[in-house]
Protein backbone atom coordinates (compact mmCIF):
# COMPACT_ATOMS: atom_id res chain seq x y z
CA UNK A 1 0.00 0.00 0.00
CA UNK A 2 1.18 3.38 -0.67
CA UNK A 3 1.51 5.87 2.07
CA UNK A 4 0.70 9.78 1.34
CA UNK A 5 3.02 12.51 1.81
CA UNK A 6 1.00 13.03 4.74
CA UNK A 7 1.81 10.04 6.19
CA UNK A 8 5.38 9.63 5.34
CA UNK A 9 8.69 11.74 4.60
CA UNK A 10 9.20 9.42 1.86
CA UNK A 11 7.76 7.13 -0.94
CA UNK A 12 9.25 5.08 -3.13
CA UNK A 13 7.75 2.40 -5.90
CA UNK A 14 9.08 0.92 -8.74
CA UNK A 15 7.15 0.31 -12.49
CA UNK A 16 7.24 -1.14 -15.45
CA UNK A 17 7.40 1.36 -18.45
CA UNK A 18 6.25 0.16 -22.06
CA UNK A 19 9.80 1.80 -24.33
CA UNK A 20 7.53 1.73 -27.33
CA UNK A 21 4.28 2.76 -26.08
CA UNK A 22 4.37 5.74 -23.89
CA UNK A 23 3.54 8.85 -25.37
CA UNK A 24 6.49 10.49 -22.73
CA UNK A 25 9.01 8.49 -24.16
CA UNK A 26 8.02 8.88 -27.84
CA UNK A 27 8.24 12.37 -27.87
CA UNK A 28 11.54 12.35 -26.58
CA UNK A 29 12.88 9.89 -29.10
CA UNK A 30 11.28 11.90 -31.69
CA UNK A 31 13.36 14.99 -30.70
CA UNK A 32 16.68 13.13 -29.89
CA UNK A 33 16.27 10.48 -33.15
CA UNK A 34 12.77 11.94 -35.23
CA UNK A 35 14.29 15.39 -36.07
CA UNK A 36 18.02 14.25 -37.26
CA UNK A 37 17.23 11.22 -39.58
CA UNK A 38 13.92 12.71 -40.54
CA UNK A 39 15.64 15.45 -42.26
CA UNK A 40 17.54 13.23 -43.52
CA UNK A 41 15.16 10.68 -45.06
CA UNK A 42 14.10 14.49 -46.82
CA UNK A 43 17.62 14.80 -47.91
CA UNK A 44 17.86 11.05 -49.25
CA UNK A 45 14.52 11.09 -50.75
CA UNK A 46 15.26 14.67 -52.31
CA UNK A 47 18.50 12.98 -53.51
CA UNK A 48 16.73 9.92 -54.81
CA UNK A 49 18.89 7.62 -52.59
CA UNK A 50 16.45 5.32 -51.71
CA UNK A 51 18.82 2.86 -50.96
CA UNK A 52 20.12 5.30 -47.89
CA UNK A 53 16.10 5.12 -46.99
CA UNK A 54 16.06 1.27 -47.05
CA UNK A 55 19.07 1.05 -44.70
CA UNK A 56 17.59 3.91 -42.38
CA UNK A 57 14.08 1.66 -42.65
CA UNK A 58 16.45 -1.27 -41.88
CA UNK A 59 18.03 0.74 -38.85
CA UNK A 60 14.85 1.58 -37.12
CA UNK A 61 13.57 -2.06 -37.89
CA UNK A 62 16.48 -3.64 -36.52
CA UNK A 63 16.36 -1.25 -33.29
CA UNK A 64 12.85 -2.05 -32.36
CA UNK A 65 13.67 -6.36 -32.44
CA UNK A 66 16.36 -5.54 -30.01
CA UNK A 67 14.46 -3.21 -27.66
CA UNK A 68 12.07 -6.15 -27.36
CA UNK A 69 14.76 -9.18 -27.19
CA UNK A 70 17.14 -7.41 -25.00
CA UNK A 71 14.62 -5.38 -22.54
CA UNK A 72 11.31 -7.18 -23.55
CA UNK A 73 10.30 -3.30 -25.04
CA UNK A 74 9.93 -2.41 -21.05
CA UNK A 75 11.76 -0.11 -19.45
CA UNK A 76 11.87 -1.03 -15.15
CA UNK A 77 12.66 1.53 -12.88
CA UNK A 78 12.21 2.86 -9.90
CA UNK A 79 11.70 6.37 -7.19
CA UNK A 80 12.21 7.75 -4.59
CA UNK A 81 10.81 10.81 -3.62
CA UNK A 82 12.16 12.28 0.07
CA UNK A 83 12.87 15.61 1.66
CA UNK A 84 16.48 15.53 -0.04
CA UNK A 85 14.66 15.17 -3.64
CA UNK A 86 13.80 12.62 -6.23
CA UNK A 87 15.86 10.32 -7.69
CA UNK A 88 15.03 7.53 -10.29
CA UNK A 89 17.56 4.44 -10.71
CA UNK A 90 17.30 1.72 -13.46
CA UNK A 91 15.67 -1.74 -11.54
CA UNK A 92 19.30 -3.95 -10.74
CA UNK A 93 17.91 -6.88 -13.22
CA UNK A 94 17.66 -4.36 -16.54
CA UNK A 95 20.87 -2.37 -14.92
CA UNK A 96 23.14 -5.09 -15.41
CA UNK A 97 21.89 -5.00 -19.04
CA UNK A 98 22.40 -1.73 -19.53
CA UNK A 99 25.83 -2.13 -17.86
CA UNK A 100 26.83 -4.72 -20.23
CA UNK A 101 25.60 -2.95 -23.21
CA UNK A 102 27.13 0.39 -22.40
CA UNK A 103 30.39 -0.75 -21.40
CA UNK A 104 30.31 -2.58 -25.33
CA UNK A 105 29.65 0.56 -26.68
CA UNK A 106 32.33 2.50 -24.35
CA UNK A 107 34.91 -0.21 -25.97
CA UNK A 108 33.65 -0.36 -29.12
CA UNK A 109 33.84 3.49 -29.38
CA UNK A 110 37.74 3.49 -27.87
CA UNK A 111 38.19 0.87 -30.23
CA UNK A 112 37.09 2.30 -33.12
CA UNK A 113 38.80 5.85 -32.71
CA UNK A 114 34.97 7.49 -32.33
CA UNK A 115 35.12 8.88 -28.61
CA UNK A 116 30.88 10.30 -29.35
CA UNK A 117 30.50 6.68 -29.51
CA UNK A 118 32.57 5.86 -26.41
CA UNK A 119 30.75 9.26 -24.31
CA UNK A 120 27.38 8.06 -25.34
CA UNK A 121 28.36 4.51 -23.59
CA UNK A 122 29.46 6.33 -20.18
CA UNK A 123 26.74 8.82 -20.71
CA UNK A 124 24.21 6.30 -20.37
CA UNK A 125 25.95 4.58 -17.59
CA UNK A 126 25.94 7.79 -15.58
CA UNK A 127 22.18 8.06 -16.11
CA UNK A 128 21.34 4.46 -14.48
CA UNK A 129 20.94 6.34 -11.25
CA UNK A 130 20.16 9.90 -10.93
CA UNK A 131 19.17 12.57 -8.09
CA UNK A 132 18.09 15.73 -8.60
CA UNK A 133 17.86 17.80 -5.41
CA UNK A 134 14.83 19.63 -4.64
CA UNK A 135 16.74 23.74 -4.81
CA UNK A 136 17.79 22.15 -8.16
CA UNK A 137 14.64 22.07 -10.00
CA UNK A 138 13.22 24.58 -12.40
CA UNK A 139 10.43 23.23 -14.04
CA UNK A 140 7.74 20.82 -13.30
CA UNK A 141 5.72 19.35 -16.30
CA UNK A 142 2.22 17.39 -14.84
CA UNK A 143 0.71 14.85 -17.31
CA UNK A 144 -2.07 13.36 -15.04
CA UNK A 145 -3.95 11.32 -17.77
CA UNK A 146 -0.50 9.70 -18.91
CA UNK A 147 0.29 9.37 -14.78
CA UNK A 148 4.03 11.14 -15.34
CA UNK A 149 5.95 13.69 -14.14
CA UNK A 150 8.69 15.38 -15.90
CA UNK A 151 11.06 17.45 -13.71
CA UNK A 152 13.78 20.13 -15.32
CA UNK A 153 16.81 21.10 -13.24
CA UNK A 154 19.85 22.28 -14.90
CA UNK A 155 20.62 21.94 -19.08
CA UNK A 156 20.90 18.72 -19.00
CA UNK A 157 18.98 17.81 -15.81
CA UNK A 158 15.52 16.14 -16.50
CA UNK A 159 14.02 13.14 -15.06
CA UNK A 160 10.22 12.12 -16.04
CA UNK A 161 8.27 10.44 -13.19
CA UNK A 162 6.62 7.70 -14.24
CA UNK A 163 3.60 6.55 -11.49
CA UNK A 164 0.79 3.96 -11.32
CA UNK A 165 -2.65 5.40 -11.75
CA UNK A 166 -2.97 4.35 -7.77
CA UNK A 167 -0.09 6.75 -6.84
CA UNK A 168 0.13 9.75 -9.70
CA UNK A 169 -1.96 12.24 -6.94
CA UNK A 170 0.45 11.17 -3.92
CA UNK A 171 3.39 12.11 -5.89
CA UNK A 172 1.89 15.00 -7.85
CA UNK A 173 0.84 16.24 -3.86
CA UNK A 174 4.40 15.30 -2.70
CA UNK A 175 6.31 16.85 -5.52
CA UNK A 176 4.11 20.37 -4.96
CA UNK A 177 4.27 20.64 -1.35
CA UNK A 178 8.21 20.69 -1.51
CA UNK A 179 8.16 23.11 -4.53
CA UNK A 180 5.99 25.72 -3.03
CA UNK A 181 5.56 29.10 -5.05
CA UNK A 182 7.60 27.50 -8.61
CA UNK A 183 5.59 27.70 -11.35
CA UNK A 184 4.42 24.01 -12.66
CA UNK A 185 2.65 23.17 -15.63
CA UNK A 186 -0.23 20.80 -15.75
CA UNK A 187 -1.02 19.37 -19.39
Amino acid sequence: MMLSYKDSEKIAWTIRVPILRNAVILKQLAIAIGIPFGLLLIFLLIIKAYYGVGLIALLFLLTYLFINIVWGGKYDVGFELDKTGIRSFTLENQAKKNSILNAITVVAGLLSGKPAVAGAGFLAQSRQDIMMRWRNIKKVSCYPQKHTVIIRGGLTESIAVFCTKDNYHDVDAYIRSRLRGQPIRIL
